[in-house]
């Protein structure tokens, strides 16, 4: 039994493994399962709330309606002749246990006959050549002769082929072997598919059709044990020859086509080829399941193949047919091979490194660090990888380091003056993570946001090779993973993208691009033919990551089963100012918020609320916070070029201002537009709160400045009324700390607000009825930001 330690996460194994008492053997651990024991038992349930399941016992009551998704075997394999004869017998090659192997067995397990699958060759070296580049596979046709020899005289045996790694069982084998049987006068059906393939000057020799895929696919076949032993008998082949050929051949051989009544399906009844049949095709739901159709022959085919370049295609309709997902349920095999940590057990958590990329300038990388730490898994089981290309975050890092790497079981960085190319980077941090014996490898680039403090291990839960949590900008359609490419590698949209990244479908996906976050098992780390590669022609990193895997078929995922965070905008981010993360309102408005806008604001408006009014028709309100105030200031001095504080001023078009100050205005540091932003999204809110009927949007403002008072300069305003409907004044620094004295007297009514607290808002009328002065600062300096609204 496999239990939950260290090792889970080095092996991809069931959910049943993960739970205590379960017998959860995987796949590679007894290969004789693949076998006719009849012997089923429950292994995983699914609750309605697609969330808090796991390998409960079957009669717990407390779980709604479960949705049984896998089913593992129990007891010893059977020979051939214990079966019962209706039964048709599965085979297939696989010398590899990959993803899409994966898939295809719990293709078979959930239509109810994974144990009358034979998988062949499992564990061997594969000797049928790179068939991806040419022809090869000869090596399927030796391993079937030899596997159905014992089976070659009972002529009522069906035997169904097919290719493993690319083929998704969509029924039952009674429903397969059914519509075989209904197939007139045929005792041999191969799939059929729309290219002459491998050799193209034989088309002319297939009969012809009148509707329907012309020429024969190797990858499916179903026929009478005896007919389908004497056409793996009929020739010799190697290891290294094509096996589409060699069954070609027989097919085009009038008489064996005749003698064993060889058939094609040319409108895919039973076998649907993907390549050059994508737009035959449709994902339908029939109520709770999900069911492909073909549109161009009106048939619902119940294999389907993602032969040739159609394998993305077949990735997408992974996610949903063989009950995948669906709409009630959502997601059945985000279950599958999961694990559950042990809070309580530190030392069961796999062993991390994570790998952090800085390769350009990024804003709220200090929120981006943080949350990093905040991850709640034990630091003992972490390694450090930083990787800074940015002289301006080295600062920021340095501190960062400083403070926390302790808590870590080691921090390696790489810094600017290094001048290592990110390729190699990537490398190294790929061969440190072996170094430290990881089990897992985390990268994650500066613009990925973790706020949900469980990612890291919800993903090591999820036990897949590659696997990224969903990240979208906010309130944008960018995200870190691509539903479709188009045929030169390019970002393509796909129909359920935009379904995915608004989570109105979540479950865990297959695609064909991630980037930015992403968890791989360190297992793919280990062997250079599964090794993710950065540097791939003249793509960039990112690209070289996901086209190095869909050329491996090696599967990534993306999982949005919860919230997991969010990505900032870098593009543009100008670190040629001072504090630039304040100017980034607009591009990156949730973060900004999430640093700038004070925590208490939203209770403004609540309805049990009362807002402060510490003078008649004079509100208080919370609104920035004091890390706003920080960097507002640091602003305003690096500019430095504050008015002189007499009546004459350039900056106003008639060059005159009556009650003059010693100011910045906003437009004179880039931050006008931000500011008109800022009063209509923050302050206009708590303007109609407050002064009931008055409606004004957008609102005006062309005086938006920070005021500056020490009592070496201007210690004080004269009495004055504002040249606005009502006025703004916030407060940048804290009384009794950075200044002493100061303040606001609203003479009518001879009352003063002097206690001011940083990053508080002052509203109150402007003309007429607050007419109103500036009590002197005596020491220090105060800084306050006024806005005249609606002049």
């Amino acid at each position: 039994m496999i239990t939950r330690s260290a090792a889970c996460f080095a092996l991809f194994i069931y959910c049943a493994s993960a739970c205590s008492g379960r017998n959860g053997n995987s796949i590679a651990d007894d290969k004789s399962k693949y076998s006719c024991s009849r012997n089923l038992k429950l292994s995983s349930y699914v609750s309605k709330n697609n969330r808090n399941s796991s390998c409960e016992e079957a009669e717990a009551e407390d779980r709604g309606v479960p949705r049984i998704v896998r089913w593992s075997q129990e007891g010893a394999s059977c020979p051939f002749e214990a079966r019962d004869k209706d039964d048709a017998l599965v085979f297939t090659v696989a010398t590899n246990e990959t993803e899409g192997f994966r898939r295809y067995l719990r293709s078979t397990e959930v239509n109810g006959f994974g144990d009358n699958v034979r998988v062949l060759g499992l564990g061997q070296a594969w000797r049928g050549g790179e068939i991806k580049l040419y022809a090869g596979g000869g090596q399927k046709v030796n391993l079937l002769k030899e596997a159905i020899e014992e089976i070659k005289d009972d002529p009522d045996q069906i035997v169904l082929f097919t290719d493993s790694y690319d083929v998704i069982f969509l029924s039952s084998l009674e429903k397969i072997s059914r519509k075989f049987k209904e197939w007139d006068d045929a005792r041999v059906i191969f799939s059929a598919e729309e290219y002459c393939w491998p050799l193209k000057s034989l088309a002319s020799e297939y009969p012809q059709v009148k509707r329907g895929k012309r020429f024969l696919n190797s990858g499916g076949f179903i026929g009478y044990a005896p007919d389908i032993y004497a056409i793996l008998t009929s020739a010799e082949i190697k290891d290294d020859d094509d096996d589409q050929l060699f069954y070609t051949k027989v097919y085009l051989n009038s008489e064996l086509r005749e003698k064993h009544k060889i058939k094609l399906d040319h409108k895919s009844e039973i076998f649907q080829n993907l390549n050059g049949a994508i737009h035959d095709i449709e994902l339908r739901f029939k109520g709770n399941e999900a069911y492909v159709q073909n549109t161009a022959y009106n048939t619902v085919p119940l294999i389907i193949h993602g032969n040739g370049f159609s394998k993305l295609l077949l990735n997408s309709l992974g996610n949903y047919v063989a009950q995948a997902w669906s709409p009630e349920e959502g997601c059945l095999s985000c279950w599958d091979r999961t694990i559950e940590l042990d809070v309580k057990n530190a030392e069961a958590y796999p062993k991390i490194l994570i790998a952090i990329f800085i390769e350009k300038p990024t804003p709220f990388l200090e929120e981006f660090l943080n949350k990093i730490k905040d991850q709640r898994y034990p630091k003992e089981k972490l390694h450090f990888f930083i990787r800074n290309n940015v002289p301006y975050h080295e600062k920021l890092i340095d501190e960062f380091v400083e403070k926390h790497g302790d808590e870590y079981q080691s921090v390696k960085q790489i810094k600017p003056e290094d001048e290592i190319a990110e390729a190699a980077a990537r490398n190294l941090a790929m061969n440190h993570c072996l170094s430290v014996k990881c089990s897992g490898y985390f990268s994650i680039d500066s613009e990925s946001h973790l706020d949900n403090v469980n990612t890291l291990e919800l993903l090591v839960e999820q036990q897949r090779g590659i696997v990224a949590p969903l990240l979208v900008r906010p309130f944008k359609a960018w995200s870190n993973f691509w539903g479709a490419i188009t045929d030169d590698g390019f970002y393509a949209r796909s129909s359920d993208y935009m379904d995915i990244i608004h989570h109105e479908r979540r479950g865990l996906w297959n695609v064909p691009f991630v980037s930015s976050c992403y968890l791989i098992n360190a297992t793919l780390l280990e062997n250079e033919a599964t090794r993710p590669s950065y540097a791939e022609a003249d793509l960039d990193a990112e690209m070289a990551f996901a086209y190095a895997n869909r050329r491996r078929d090696i599967f990534m995922y993306v999982n949005n089963r919860l919230d997991f965070g969010h990505l900032v905008n870098p593009e543009t981010f100008n670190i040629s100012l001072t504090n630039p993360d304040m100017y980034q309102m607009f591009d990156n408005k949730l973060d900004w918020e999430k640093r700038y806008i004070h925590v208490n604001y939203s209770d403004n408006f609540l309805p049990e609320n009362k807002p402060v009014q510490p003078c008649p028709d004079v509100y208080w309100f919370p609104i920035v916070t004091e890390r706003f105030n920080k960097d507002f200031v640091e602003i305003m001095e690096a500019y430095g070029k504050w008015s002189d504080g007499s009546n004459y001023d350039p900056r106003l078009s008639n060059g005159y201002e009556n009650v003059p100050t010693r100011d910045i205005h906003m437009n004179q540091v880039g931050l006008e537009s931000q500011w008109l932003f800022f009063l209509r999204n923050y302050v206009k809110p708590l303007q109609e709160l407050v002064f009931l009927g008055y409606f004004h949007d957008p609102p005006r403002s062309l005086m938006n400045f920070v005021v500056r008072y020490r009592p070496d300069e201007q210690p004080s305003l004269k009495p004055h009324h504002d040249s606005s409907t009502y006025t703004i004044n916030i407060a940048l620094n804290k009384v009794g700390v950075d200044y002493e004295g100061g303040g606001c007297r609203f003479i009518r009514y001879n009352c003063s607000v002097t206690d001011t607290k940083p990053g508080w808002m002052l509203m109150h009328p402007g003309r007429l009825t607050h007419y109103h002065e500036g009590l002197k600062v005596t020491k220090g300096t105060r800084y306050i930001m006024i806005s005249f609204v609606d002049p």
